[in-house]
């Protein structure tokens, strides 16, 4: 253990961020049950028909910009998490909004890109992002018109930094997933690989995920509770529970 403390690696889905008012993928009224994935995210979608993708974009970007979207009491309690720990701590999220940044979170991995963020596909240079993206768009470093594509990874695509989150889940001493299905590999198989290196699993989730029987020990409800309790619970241990 790092320090007699632990090494902690979480992951977050969308589920931190529902109570901060954006949408989540998979439930009824989600993201997916008004929109297809093949038509505005993926490879093949954006070669297909570019406007339909940027606008999709665009306008969770103003969303994201605009509708007074803000951290919540879970985000919060991690970065209070990663500052208080004495162990070696990274938190891994499928998100690509900004929230944990904003709530002060430092040492993340975005394994899904970044919303406020744009790549060029023909130099791939990627910086900040916030207004909108079209054909139209040079990109500020080629110079190059309509190679401009948001800063996300699609379904098809490879998950970003996959090395550096394997190294982390071999080595961590605890393992916590928040907010996130199960659905969705690589991220699904964290925990099977976290407890196959010998570290205690968590989940911390509105309801069962389906990997729910991987883990060691689970909290149910919503994030902006069961995450604060969880993150206060283990900072006043000191240390990864053993066992």
């Amino acid at each position: 253990m790092a320090n007699g403390a632990g090494s902690i690696v979480v992951l977050t889905g969308a589920g931190i961020s529902k109570e901060s008012g954006l949408s989540t993928f998979r439930d009824p009224d989600g993201i997916w049950a008004r929109v297809r994935v093949e038509d505005v995210a993926t490879p093949e979608a954006f070669a297909r028909d570019p406007e339909r993708v940027h606008e999709f974009y665009n306008m969770r970007r103003r969303r994201h910009r605009e509708g007074g979207i803000q951290p919540n009491a879970a985000h919060l309690a991690l970065a209070r998490l990663e500052t208080e720990w004495r162990g070696a701590f990274l938190l891994v999220t499928q998100n690509i909004d900004n929230l944990h940044e904003r709530a002060g979170s430092r040492n993340l991995v975005h394994m899904h890109g970044e919303m406020l963020k744009a790549r060029c596909a023909r130099c791939d240079s990627v910086r900040e992002w916030h207004e909108d993206l079209g054909l139209a768009t040079a990109c500020p470093a080629c110079g190059r018109a309509g190679d401009m594509r948001p800063h996300v990874v699609w379904f098809g695509e490879m998950p970003l930094e996959m090395d550096r989150i394997g190294a982390a889940l071999a080595a961590c001493d605890l393992f916590v997933s928040i907010g996130t299905s199960g659905n969705v590999y690589p991220a699904a198989g964290f925990v099977r690989e976290a407890r196959g290196a010998g570290a205690r699993t968590a989940e911390l989730n509105l309801e069962p995920s389906l990997g729910a029987s991987l883990f060691h020990q689970a909290s149910y409800g919503p994030a902006t509770r069961v995450v604060p309790e969880f993150v206060a619970s283990l900072l006043a241990a000191g240390a990864v529970p053993a066992g």
